[in-house]
């Protein structure tokens, strides 16, 4: 299986700036995308950024301009940047990866536990 690994979050006003990291580990051979999704109380689970192993990326609107999110592909980490944060980032924060599990062909996706982003006016 593969374990994520979620570290950073915390609480900030707005207007400054935080990062979540992510460390991929267990039984795969390679990952292709990886990124974040964050989850609001009674919303969907919404994307923020994802980077594949090519380093393409692709940011939600709401966040473009003020995110980013760069890889460490060696390393199986990513690392989502947050300035100028709004009281309506306030989420819980999950890391994705899109990973092939060893002696498998087809690439599954997993999640991380989620850490708390809290952003006051």
């Amino acid at each position: 299986q593969v374990q994520l690994v979620e570290s950073g979050g915390g609480l900030v006003q707005a207007g400054e700036s935080l990062s979540v990291s992510c460390v991929a580990s267990g039984r795969f051979n390679s990952i292709n995308s990886m990124g974040w999704y964050r989850q609001c109380p009674g919303k969907q689970r919404e994307l923020v950024a994802t980077v594949t192993s090519g380093g393409i990326t692709n940011y939600a609107d709401s966040v473009k301009g003020r995110f980013t999110i760069s890889r460490d592909n060696a390393k199986n980490t990513v690392v989502l940047r947050m300035n100028r944060l709004e009281v309506e980032d306030t989420a819980v924060y999950f890391c994705y990866a899109e990973a092939r599990l060893r002696y498998t062909s087809a690439y599954g996706n997993y999640w991380g536990q989620g850490t708390q982003v809290t952003v006051s006016s």
